[in-house]
């Protein structure tokens, strides 16, 4: 967006503002890129946002989960139930790492709220939980990690009764191709769904239960349908004509490869890696990649989705971790640098500090104007990640070896 167009921005964002004005004109001349620090000391700093979104919903119906993010538009966001699901994992990592064992407290509270919200079928509430929200798969899956994250590290048998809930749900609502056509975002099939196959899976293993393996097996093999020749997916953007954004790029990647060390299946972890190599070669010696991504991984925008940068380093650094593509070392450490380099952590008491906006420039178009939860978790995780070898989720014995011994024996 060039500055003809900030002015045409739609007056709901409220760019007249002094603070966003400050935002806008700090990306508008360079002074926004930051010193880059140690990791531990932009990993607090995440953390610790993550903690005041967290307890910026004290007080409200939804206290526990954890707000959106801070926007233009709306200040901060009511608590989201997809994203606060996925980030129990994070607390969790960053409560051992970190020495900070009240994180674990903060993941309970995520956990005793998504529990209370969870509908009699075992969906769980799409959007904010609002009345009249309908139930999304892709937002329940994403839960469903945070309720594996409950049983598997905090020893919570509710949370496994939680996700087979959710799971069995969601293979009533999967078409026989392995598609997922009913209860979408937008009512169109999306290729990142994968990241909620991943969840089956994990809930397959955990709870020796075959159909659930079964169903996550067939969504990734229609998944793997939608792949071109150069390994780019269609079907993958939030609309059925919209070119994805790095964002959902890298879900479906992500769910690609776990699914793939799961199943220990070639098919999977091939075309993760063909696009996660991909992605390596298109980025520039600065770290940045592009927001949005068409076939033949043709670049279609001039700004960075940060939030699908975090990401993709983190495909990257489970790439390496796995032996499965030990050559991205330099990819992952210019991902960290850019991303460091964009992330506050001396705003003091600004709403911001800590934060990590959506894209970069701000008004870029991925969650626009918006410091998202996920951004700031997914650079918690790549930080944890590259500060010891550990996957985020964590990938315990007990998981794996159950998949292998349920399914293949």
């Amino acid at each position: 967006m060039n500055a003809f167009k900030l002015v045409q921005a739609p007056l709901r964002y409220r760019l007249w503002r002094p603070h966003h004005l400050k935002l806008i004109a700090e990306d508008v001349t360079g002074a926004s890129a930051r010193t880059e620090r140690d990791d531990v000391t932009h990993l607090r700093a995440a953390m610790n946002w993550l903690c005041r979104a967290q307890d910026e919903r004290a007080g409200h119906a939804d206290a526990g989960g954890v707000s959106a993010g801070w926007s233009f538009e709306d200040g901060w966001l009511p608590s989201y139930p997809e994203t606060s699901g996925y980030i129990i994992e994070t607390f969790i990592a960053a409560a051992d790492l970190l020495q900070q064992p009240e994180l674990l407290d903060r993941a309970r509270r995520i956990i005793d709220w998504e529990l209370s919200i969870q509908n009699d079928d075992g969906s769980f509430p799409g959007h904010f939980g609002e009345p009249g929200s309908r139930p999304v798969i892709f937002n329940t899956g994403q839960i469903v990690h945070g309720m594996v994250a409950g049983y598997t590290e905090l020893d919570r048998d509710d949370c496994l009764q939680s996700a087979l809930r959710a799971c069995e749900w969601m293979v009533r609502c999967q078409d026989s191709d392995g598609c997922w056509r009913r209860n979408v975002h937008k009512g169109v099939p999306h290729t990142y769904n994968t990241r909620a196959a991943w969840a089956l899976l994990r809930v397959a293993a955990l709870a020796n239960k075959e159909r659930l393996k079964i169903a996550a097996t067939r969504n990734l093999e229609w998944a793997l349908s939608q792949k071109t020749q150069s390994g780019w997916y269609q079907n993958n953007g939030f609309t059925r004509d919209q070119t994805p954004f790095l964002h959902t790029i890298a879900y479906a990647v992500r769910g690609f490869l776990e699914s793939g060390l799961m199943l220990n299946d070639e098919r999977f972890l091939s075309t993760a890696k063909k696009a996660a190599r991909a992605l390596a070669e298109r980025q520039s010696n600065d770290g940045w990649l592009a927001g949005v991504y068409a076939d033949d991984w043709i670049a279609e925008a001039s700004y960075c989705c940060l939030t699908g940068l975090a990401q993709t380093v983190l495909i990257w650094q489970r790439l390496r971790q796995t032996s499965l593509a030990p050559e991205l070392d330099e990819s992952i450490r210019r991902g960290i640098q850019y991303l460091k380099k964009r992330h506050r952590v001396d705003d003091k008491n600004a709403p911001e500090n800590g934060a990590l906006a959506g894209s970069f420039p701000i008004w870029g178009r991925y969650s626009m104007f918006e410091f998202p939860n996920w951004a700031v978790k997914f650079l918690a995780d790549a930080l944890m990640m590259n500060m010891q070898e550990i996957a985020i989720p964590a990938r315990r014995h007990s998981e794996t070896n159950e998949l292998h011994q349920s399914v293949y024996v």
